[in-house]
């Protein structure tokens, strides 16, 4: 089944990742939309989160985590639940939604978003079946990545 869509954030790393990827997928619609976009998901209480991770997310202010709150749940609305058709979306989104649609599908408490990460696109695949909880089929899956851009961003200490 192909694609029935492409959707990607409005940052413009996003849209031109999104471009590349549309030049391949001839016919597929492409859209760009806030929900995909870079944003604080959740901010857990500081008793939630490991010490490493305390300060965490300090720099966000009251309204970008009260916003990027209500995109995580319109997001989870839209892209995280069966269709009414059988359906496959392609979103090209940040690391952020990623770790928190993940650990939505798996059913981990909130805070657990923190701490999952993505490397640069890295390809995660979810699935959302009426009558099954979601299911994790792919996460951070690089193999489409010529082998010198494969770390990129990942402390050296951390690449097996």
């Amino acid at each position: 089944m192909p694609f029935s869509g492409l959707w990607h954030s409005p940052v413009t790393r996003a849209a031109q990742t999104a471009g590349i990827i549309a030049a391949h997928l001839p016919g597929v619609p492409v859209a760009e939309s806030a929900l995909a976009g870079d944003y604080v998901p959740h901010r857990p209480a500081r008793e939630e989160l490991a010490p490493a991770y305390a300060s965490f997310l300090d720099g966000y202010t009251e309204q970008e985590v009260a916003e990027g709150a209500a995109l995580a749940a319109a997001a989870e609305q839209r892209f995280a639940r069966p269709a009414e058709q059988d359906t496959r979306e392609l979103v090209v989104t940040h690391n952020f939604l990623i770790a928190w649609l993940v650990r939505q599908a798996l059913d981990a408490p909130p805070a657990r978003w923190i701490g999952i990460n993505q490397q640069n696109c890295g390809v995660t695949v979810l699935a959302y079946r009426d009558g099954r909880p979601p299911a994790l089929l792919t996460f951070n899956d690089v193999s489409h990545l010529p082998e010198p851009v494969r770390w990129t961003g990942v402390p050296p200490a951390l690449h097996v």
